[in-house]
Parts: structure tokens; C-alpha cells; sequence
């Protein structure tokens, strides 16, 4: 059903655009009491509850032509608007035709009291197709009305000083936000507490500037107090200071709001494929007793204790004479290069009886996986010793035991794909090391979540640098150089104009939001 609500949806879009275009006439005639020119007003609407059926579908209005809608499909007179932010159950009516398209409840927000500032509506109808593609019909053929592009509501919310543009992201996160670490994190920026650190860096920037400056106008005039530029030097060495502790997060921020990438790795037939399947409790991956089975890439999204994982198979690692099977090897070393987590997974069976002795195998076969990283981290890896299943349980117990007492290994985890012995150990573990991978993050300083963030902030510490530098040999260039840094900050939280910044993030909101 889904691709037919969306046809019906655009064929309202559609509808709505044509009426505009060629028939404005009959448009001001169309309903009682529209204010003179109001049709050429910029006033948006949208389905803001998502497509599909559901049992009560959510269209917002915007703009200055909203009271006129809520009158014309609601069959309110000028002064019978209904209470602010009260509920009204009314009948939805076609403004031209006057037939009833729905009965549901009509909210009224004046501006400036509105998600986007201006005077907004929202029809609550039920979510029938052609329910929404009427009432969407219905609104194209009120004066100054016009369908929404996508992002736009946030957007005019951001130009009325609304939401700041890191609470924008924060917004945006969170209507993406598939686990309840990523919702959180979402939810505290959208509240504004990374917004309010940019914001108290930037405040103390612009005092430095302003003191900077001041000296350069009217130090010649001695009416600048001694100390002031030592004062800009202090501030400035301790705003570059905790710059660089932000910045130095590890990308827990990052790596929470996309997903840890977790790459399952190792020898052929070592049961990496069925780990995935088990993981993911579903038959993604083939699984054979063919060596060489698994040859591309297999992906899968996983909530891990709520915390959001990109789980990869891969080809097993070994020479061969297949070019397919090699292609597969080298994408498999590409991947655990890049992975934030590599499950290094071992058969068990394989393992020596002696445990120093199994200790080198395994360091081994560690550092032939983790060749392809530059600097090989056994901290950014669990050994998964799968198959116990086909050990004797006395042998299972005194390996158990003796990987529990080594050292110079990573966590170990002893499970069996086959029976499901260790496996909640295993998850256990797991979950320990994404967490300590993306961070608490309701504790502490709220973190980087966006690249854009960095790039920024580390052209800010440049900046900040710049000033330094040239302090002493060229205080109009080290101006200069603060004014870069409080740019740089600006470009974050919106208050420096940059319109193709704003496109970039407001593109990748829906339509409605």
C-alpha cells in the first residue's frame, strides 16, 4: 500500500500547485474574509505524520494564510478561532465546495507561541489515503497556501530563533533515532546543552576580540587599561585548552549517532557466519561446511543494549587461488581496518591442549587479522573462541579456565554457535565494549556528534593558534585570528550566515518536519 498512499500524496502536491498556478481568480473567491493580497503570502503545508495508514493522520499549516484555512475547512467564523492550544472538534470541510471531508480536531497556535513562530494549524483527521489527499487537495485551494519542501517547518522555526542549529541537528537525530543510547543523546542536544557550550565560547571569544581591538583603536591614547591584552591571552589560552579536550572525545559522539562498527573476522570454516545469524537471530548469512563460503561483505544493524551496531561478516582470511575468494579477503582486511570493534573468531578445536602454547597460537592468528590496521589495538577487539560444542567438558572447562588466568590477550569469550552455551557472556562483553565505545551519553560534557562540528572547532584551534603566534609581532593579524576562531564557532551554532550549510542539513529532513 505504501507506494499508493505516496501517489496520492503527490497527486494532492500536484493538485494543490496547479490550482495555484492557474486559477488565482477563483482562488480569492473561494472563502469569505481573505484579507486583500493574502494570496500571494508564503504559507506552507504538510503531512507531518508520515505515509501509510494509520488510525489519526497529523496535517501542519504555517504561515500567515493559516487562520484562513482553519476558518475556510473548519467553518470558523473571523471571530470564533478557537482557544490556543485548546483541541476543537470540528468538521473538515472543502473550502470551495463546502463538502465534508472529515470529522477530527483543529488546534490553532498563534504566532509567536508556535513550533515555527508564525501562526500555525494542525488538522488532526484519521489516517485513511484518501482522507489525507482530500484534506491536502482541500488546503491547496486556500489563498497563500502551498506545499512544504522537505526540512521546511525547522527551518522557518531556525530563522525565527526558535531552535538553534546544533538543537536543529539534535532534532533531527532524534526523529532518526533507531536505540535509546541514540535518543538520548539526541534528546540532550535538542535541548540545547552543546548549543549553550558554543554558545559561552563564543561569548568569551567576542570579548577577547573586543579587547584586542579596543587596544589596537586606543592604546596610543592611553585610555586602555593596563593588563587587558594579558587578560585576552589568558582567555584565549584556556578557550584553546578546552577546545582541545572536546575535540579529543575519541568520536564517541560520532560513532553513537551512526552506529559502531563491529566486523567479524578470521580463518575459513571458523564459524563467523554463524555468529552473524546468531547475533541477528535470522539466516542472513549462508552457512556451509565449505571452506570459503562466505565471499562479500554481509551486513546487518543491530541494537545492542541500546546502543546502536553495524554488524559485518566476512570472507575468512587466507591465501587461495580463486581471484573472487582473494577480492573477498581484501575487502575483509579493508573492513577490519576501518572497524571501531573486530570480533576475532576462533574454532576452539583447533587449539592446543597447553595453554601457554594455545596463548601463542592466539597472539598469532591476533596479529595476522589485525595486520591490515596501521597500528594493530588488541584493546579494540574480543576473541571469540566458537565451537566449545565439540569439546569434551572437561577439556571446555580447563580452557575456560586457563583463558580467564592469561594476560596479553583481549577479552575471551567461549561460546558455541550451535548450542547457545556462553553466548549471554558473550553479549555481556560485547555490550561492555560498545558502550565504553560511544560513551554515557547523559554523563559529562555533552560530545561531538557531527563532522562538521570538528572541522570547525579544529579550524577554530588554528584560528586560536594564529593569535598566538602573531601576538607579539602583529597584534592586527592575531585580531584577525580571533575573528577566524569566532567565525569558525559561529558556522556551528548558526549565527555566521552560511546558506550552504543550512541546505545540507535541512535536506535531510522529511516532508512535514
Amino acid at each position: 500500500m505504501f507506494p499508493f498512499v505516496c501517489r496520492g500524496i503527490m497527486r494532492a502536491a500536484i493538485h494543490t500547485r496547479r490550482i495555484r498556478g492557474t486559477l488565482p481568480g477563483r482562488l480569492l473567491s473561494s472563502c469569505d474574509g481573505v484579507p486583500a493580497g493574502l494570496a500571494d503570502a508564503d504559507t506552507i503545508f504538510a503531512l507531518s505524520s508520515g505515509h501509510g495508514r494509520c488510525g489519526v493522520a497529523v496535517v501542519r499549516v504555517s504561515g500567515p494564510a493559516s487562520a484562513t484555512a482553519l476558518r475556510c475547512m473548519a467553518g470558523l467564523t473571523r471571530s470564533s478561532l478557537p482557544p490556543p492550544r485548546k483541541a476543537l472538534l470540528r468538521c473538515i470541510t472543502d473550502a470551495k465546495g463546502k463538502e465534508v471531508l472529515d470529522r477530527g480536531l483543529v488546534l490553532w497556535f498563534p504566532a509567536p507561541h508556535s513550533f515555527t513562530g508564525e501562526d500555525s494549524v494542525e488538522f488532526h483527521i484519521h489516517g485513511g489515503t484518501a482522507v489525507i489527499t482530500a484534506v491536502l487537495q482541500a488546503l491547496g485551494s486556500v489563498p497563500g497556501m502551498r506545499p512544504a519542501e522537505a526540512g521546511e517547518f525547522t527551518r522557518r522555526a531556525f530563522q525565527a530563533g526558535k531552535l538553534g542549529l546544533t538543537e536543529v541537528e539534535g532534532l533531527g537525530d532524534l526523529i532518526h533515532a533507531e536505540t535509546e543510547a541514540q535518543r538520548r543523546q539526541a534528546l540532550r542536544q535538542m535541548s540545547g546543552d552543546l548549543g549553550r557550550l558554543y554558545q559561552n565560547w563564543s561569548h568569551k571569544l567576542k570579548r577577547c576580540l573586543a579587547h584586542v581591538e579596543a587596544f589596537i583603536d586606543f592604546s596610543e591614547d592611553e585610555l586602555i587599561e593596563d593588563g587587558v591584552l594579558n587578560q585576552v591571552d589568558t582567555s584565549v589560552c584556556h578557550l584553546q585548552a578546552e577546545m582541545e579536550r572536546h575535540l579529543k572525545d575519541e568520536r564517541k559522539g560520532e560513532r553513537l549517532r551512526s552506529g559502531v562498527q563491529v566486523v567479524i573476522a578470521g580463518a575459513t570454516n571458523a564459524g563467523k557466519s554463524s555468529l552473524l545469524n546468531t547475533l541477528c537471530q535470522r539466516p542472513a548469512a549462508i552457512v556451509s561446511p565449505m571452506a570459503g563460503t562466505t565471499r562479500d561483505i554481509v551486513e546487518t544493524a543491530l541494537d545492542i543494549g541500546g546502543f546502536p551496531v553495524l554488524l559485518s561478516d566476512t570472507a575468512g582470511l587466507r591465501d587461495s587461488p580463486d581471484v573472487v575468494e582473494r577480492e573477498g579477503v581484501r575487502r575483509a582486511r579493508e573492513r577490519v581496518e576501518q572497524a571501531d570493534l573486530t570480533l576475532v573468531v576462533v574454532d576452539c578445536a583447533h587449539l592446543l591442549t597447553d595453554a601457554q602454547q594455545a596463548v601463542d597460537v592466539l597472539q598469532t592468528h591476533l596479529m595476522c587479522v589485525l595486520s591490515s590496521q596501521e597500528q594493530p589495538e588488541t584493546d579494540r577487539c574480543l576473541l571469540v573462541l566458537n565451537k566449545s560444542d565439540l569439546l569434551p567438558e572437561c577439556e571446555r572447562q580447563k580452557l575456560d579456565r586457563e583463558m580467564r588466568r592469561v594476560s596479553g590477550l583481549p577479552p575471551v569469550c567461549l561460546i558455541s554457535c550451535h548450542t547457545n552455551d556462553g553466548l549471554q557472556d558473550f553479549l555481556t562483553v560485547l555490550h561492555s565494549s560498545v558502550k565504553t565505545l560511544c560513551g554515557d551519553p547523559l554523563s559529562g560534557a555533552p560530545t561531538l556528534t557531527q563532522a562538521r562540528h570538528r572541522a570547525h572547532l579544529q579550524q577554530c584551534v588554528a584560528a586560536l593558534a594564529q593569535y598566538k603566534r602573531h601576538r607579539d609581532t602583529d597584534l592586527a593579524l592575531a585580531a584577525e585570528g580571533v575573528r577566524l576562531a569566532l567565525t569558525s564557532l559561529g558556522r556551528i551554532t548558526g549565527r555566521v550566515a552560511a546558506e550552504e550549510i543550512l541546505d545540507i542539513i535541512f535536506k535531510d529532513f522529511c516532508i512535514g518536519k
